[in-house]
Order: structure tokens, then sequence, then C-alpha cells
């Protein structure tokens, strides 16, 4: 076949193919017109599905008649002029390729009318790249875009589509993104003529109702606020306990600069905060606002725009890891209210969402500990402490009792009301597994294999990197294949593979040396963990796998070094297990990413004995 240039509406749906994948396609581009346009109400109906009808109505700026013609033709935009506009965008549509493609593919009808115009004017097309003129119609300010029988004239499309149900669905889960992050904007949607959803317009404070809309009053009661800004960005939103995790990722949102975008970089920072207190499988809950110069970002790098990149992915990537990474391991048993994640710590502000702490099932008053906790900064208080040895010590044996010290006050539930520290006080023990302790709320049941392994693997992990890497020198050296950009990373990242404790000198134009591994790594395939280490560093900009990997031995030094279920601790060893729970990072799971506690507060408590009925 010669060379033959395309007919205009074969090139528009051929670019229909590449923005419109299904109905939720076109919601998608014609609300973030109708954002752009300044609407303050977004209305939506659906008939099918999405598939039979599209009706979107906003209160807008409008379409003067005179552009009309020019709204639906390919390439034609009012918000790109320049290079440099295109540079520093601050519009969510900006292609001019959206409508031309919509049309192509489906009969659209366009009306729009100005402010302070007499009437509306419309225009309509039949799927072919032809379009009627102009002509009155009766509007108010804004603009209603209706698309009929999606892709009628693209029969081989239609077949991919799923059921009604299912895109409607699709459709559904659009209005509510752009709603979570635009709570100054009313929407509206209607299914086969029923209202499905009315969110109207709210202020700031009124953000977390747009987000419990978007994934559910029950997020909201098992996540806490995260903000933080600097080095030009701004990142604030919610991250779910990882108790609350789940098994597919698919309640996970991330808006960079109010663009819901899918992102790698985003999304191996997040993992990698995530990674020492997830249980194996599952995926955390979130949705996250990242904020940053437009200059500094690149939104044309997909024909959907849903996907970006950065100009700078590594500063990107550390403030959001470093950021989460500290909210994460900042919260303690009985946080509340906005402060600081913990006294070493500077940064990123928590503000759990009603738990006492994630992994506790159930949800308590965010102010129920306030006024009965000393600030992170002043000295700990140290009435209830007994100057007792580390619950694993000594090495065997059960522990002899220790009688506390003359001045030690009796606990009681009254005394408890005024001082009782969060995690309250040991009671006893049941099967020689679990702490059961008493705070001023209710009853506390700990399982204390799993917590005093958390406390032992984050002094493990302290000590370790306050001591930097001990490498160990292969007896051999070891040649590793490698590609030639990773062979070329062994020389240009030299100081950060050596900070690892890994000695790799260049073997050749595609191999490398190791020369020395960690210590601590000793007995691994070490190859292969080069391999992925070099992959990372290439793909990624740090080293996640070699990090994984010596994270994973100090979590079995851990495990080993904890104490043992079925061990009988005395009633000062449980509350000195306690109080270090209540000071360490990450607490509320183990190593692994199992609950260390459980709480049950005494409405919880009357409710299994039906006390009130």
């Amino acid at each position: 076949m010669p060379i033959q240039k395309l007919p205009p509406q074969l090139i528009s749906q051929i670019a229909a193919g590449e923005v419109i994948e299904r109905p939720a396609s076109v919601v998608k581009e014609l609300i973030e017109n109708s954002i752009d346009a300044g609407a303050r109400r977004v209305r939506v109906e659906l008939e099918q599905g999405g598939v039979r009808l599209i009706r979107i109505t906003d209160d807008g700026s409008g379409v003067p008649p005179e552009e009309l013609p020019l709204a639906l033709s390919r390439h034609a935009t009012s918000k790109v002029a320049a290079w440099s506009d295109l540079e520093s965008l601050h519009t969510l549509g900006f292609r001019g390729e959206a409508l031309p493609s919509i049309a192509s593919v489906a009969r659209l009808t366009m009306t729009s009318a100005v402010a302070g115009a007499r009437s509306g004017w419309g225009l309509g097309g039949d799927g072919s790249d032809a379009f009627a003129e102009p002509a009155p119609a009766a509007h108010p300010q804004g603009t209603t875009v209706e698309i009929r029988d999606l892709f009628f004239n693209v029969p081989a499309r239609r077949k991919f589509l799923r059921t009604e149900r299912t895109e409607y669905l699709h459709c559904e889960d659009v209005v509510r993104t752009h709603a979570a992050v635009r709570p100054g904007i009313a929407f509206e949607l209607r299914h086969n003529g029923r209202q499905t959803l009315d969110l109207p317009a709210v202020g700031p404070a009124g953000a977390a109702d747009r987000v419990a809309a978007l994934l559910g009053e029950g997020f909201l009661e098992h996540a806490f606020e995260v903000e933080e800004e600097g080095s030009g960005l701004r990142l604030c939103g919610w991250l779910g306990a990882p108790t609350h995790a789940r098994s597919q990722a698919d309640q996970q949102y991330f808006f960079v600069n109010g663009r819901p975008v899918r992102d790698r970089v985003l999304a191996t920072a997040v993992r990698r905060a995530y990674r020492d207190v997830l249980y194996q499988g599952r995926h955390p809950v979130f949705i996250l606002f990242l904020d940053l110069d437009p200059a500094g970002v690149d939104v044309n790098a997909h024909p959907a725009k849903h996907e970006v990149r950065f100009r700078d992915g590594r500063l990107v990537h550390d403030f959001i890891f470093q950021t989460l990474h500290r909210a994460l391991a900042g919260l303690r048993p009985g946080d509340d209210g906005r402060q600081q994640p913990a006294a070493h710590s500077t940064g990123a502000a928590v503000q759990p969402g009603g738990n006492a702490f994630p992994g506790t099932p159930t949800v308590y008053p965010r102010a129920a500990f306030a006024e009965n906790r000393a600030p992170r900064d002043t000295p700990r208080d140290t009435r209830w402490e007994l100057p007792l040895p580390h619950v694993s010590e000594p090495p065997g044996g059960a522990p002899a009792p220790v009688a506390p010290p003359p001045n030690a006050r009796p606990w009681s539930p009254a005394a408890a009301e005024g001082v009782a520290p969060p995690l309250g006080f040991a009671i006893g023990q049941v099967a020689d597994i679990f702490i059961l302790a008493e705070n001023a709320r209710g009853l506390i049941l700990v399982d204390m294999h799993a917590a005093h392994e958390r406390i032992t693997y984050e002094r493990l992990k302290t000590e370790w990197r306050e001591a930097r890497v001990t490498r160990q020198p292969l007896l051999v050296p070891e040649t590793i294949a490698v590609t030639r950009a990773e062979a070329e990373l062994v020389e240009t990242s030299a100081d950060l593979l050596r900070g690892l404790g890994f000695e790799l000198d260049r073997a050749g134009p595609d191999a490398v040396m190791l020369r020395a591994a960690p210590a601590l790594l000793q007995g691994r395939e070490l190859a292969q963990l080069v391999r992925d280490l070099l992959a990372d560093l290439h793909h990624l900009g740090h080293a996640d796998r070699a990090e994984a990997a010596l994270d994973a031995v100090l979590s079995t030094m851990a495990c080993h070094g904890s104490v043992r279920a079925g061990r009988r601790l005395s009633l000062p060893e449980m509350n000195r297990l306690l109080r270090d729970m209540e000071a360490t990072d990450n607490s509320g799971q183990c190593n692994h990413g199992r609950p260390t506690y459980v709480e049950l507060d005494r409405q919880a408590l009357d409710r299994l004995f039906l006390r009130g009925r």
C-alpha cells in the first residue's frame, strides 16, 4: 500500500482510541473541562452505564458561539498558546483532542452560554467530521455536552465494553475521584433517571467528607492525616492504618497539582514507607495530594494524562518516602490531635482518625486521652516505672518476682483516670502468650512475642545504621554479568554502594567484580542481589532491594532474640514491655505486619455481656 494521508475522520477515530477507552473516559474528560471552566456545580447524567447517554452540565464560564466550532476541532484549545504555557500548566485539560475524539465515535451535542448572554448556542454532530452551524438554544450560563450511542460507528470498540453495572461503577469512581480533590465544587450523579450521588460543595473543613465519599466512612475510622512541606513540595492527605490494608491495590489515590495520576515514583515511595508494617501480600489504602511548581512536572506524558514525569524524580521520591515513613513510624499508642509523631522526629504532622492507634478494632474519641498525657517534649513520667532489667533478661528461665519499690503507689482505675499511660498497667498473662492490661478506657491484650519482636527489631536497625554497615571481604571475588548501563552505575555510585556494604569494581563493558558484601548477608545469593541492587539504582535512584535484604536479616535476628510464647513474666516486666511499646516506632505491628495488641473499651465490653439491653 502506498503512503497516503489519512482522512480527518480516521485520524480522529485513531486519536479516540488513545483517549476514549470506555464511558468513564468521556466522563473524565468532560468533568475536567468543567473544572477548567470554573464551574461550581457539575451534574452528570448516565443511561445504560453511559453507553446510551452521557450528559454533563456545568455552570462554568461557557463558550462564545463563534468558538463552538473550534471547540470541536482537533488541536484547538484555550489553555495553551506557546511552549512556555505547556511547560507550566495550571489546567487539567490542554491537548485539544478530547471533544473532537469523542465526537468521532458518538453523537455529540454541545450547548453553551456565557455570562450576560441573552441566550445560549448549540451545535451537534453525528459521528462524522462535519458539524451543523451553531444555532440559538435556551441555556443558562455554563455548558452542557450530551453524548449519545458511544462507539455506535466503531462496533469493534463496543465489543470490549463490560456490563452496564461495571461501566456505571467506573463512571461513578471518576466522579468520586474528582469530587475528593475539589471539595468546593458540588457534584451530582444520576443513572437511568435515579440520583445515585449528591455531594454539595463544602469548605476546607469538609474535605474529610469528600474523602469518605471516595473511600467510605470506614476509611477515616482507620486513617490519620499527614501534612508536610519543604523543598518546594507540599504533601497532604490521609494514610490508612497498616492493619486496615487490603488484598488489592484498588484504594490508592494520588493527585499531583489536583490531577489524578498513576506514577511509579510515587507508588514506590509509598510502598517503601509501608514495607516494615504491612502483612505479606497486603496493600495500603491512602489518598494523597502532592503540590509542586507546574514547571517541575511534565503532564504531557500520556494521551489520557494518567501518567506524569517529574523533572527531579529522586527529590520527589525521597520527600514522599521520608514524610510517610516518619508519619507511620512516629505513631504511638494513645496519639491524638495534631502533633509531631515523635520527640526525635520533625516534619510530618500526624492526626489519627479516631483510633487510639492503628491496629485497634474499636473507634475512640480523638480527645479521649488529650488531657491525660504529658507533651512529648517534657520529661517522661517515671512514677509508674520500676527499675528492672529489660524483659529479655535474664536470658533463661522464668524471672523471679520483684517487689515494687516502697514509694510506688498501688494502681487503681481511679488513679488511672488521671495519669494512666495509653497501654495502661499489666494485670496478668493469658495462656503465657498474651499480656492483659487495663487502662482508663478498658482492656488491652498484647501479643508479648510480637510486641517484643518489634521493639528488638527497631533497636537493631538503629544500632546497625548508627554503626554503619560492616563489610565482609569475599575469599574469592565473584564476576557478575550485568547490563552496560548498570556497569556504569558501579563507577558513578561507588560511595552509595560502599555505604550499603558492597565493594564493586567494573570488570568490563557489561560485568562487575564483587569483592565484599555486608557481613549480615553472608550465605545469601549475592550475585542476584547485586543485579537487583543495580536495577533499583538504575530505574528508581535508590537501593530498595539491598535495604530490604538487610532489614530481613535484622528481622530474623529480632524474632530469635525476642521473648518467646510460654515464658512467664512478672508484672513489673510486663509493665516495662508496655512502656517500651509506647516509646517504639511502628509498635502497633510486629515485623511481619501482624497487630501487636488490641483494645476493648468499656462500651465494647458492655456489648459482649449484653449490658444495658
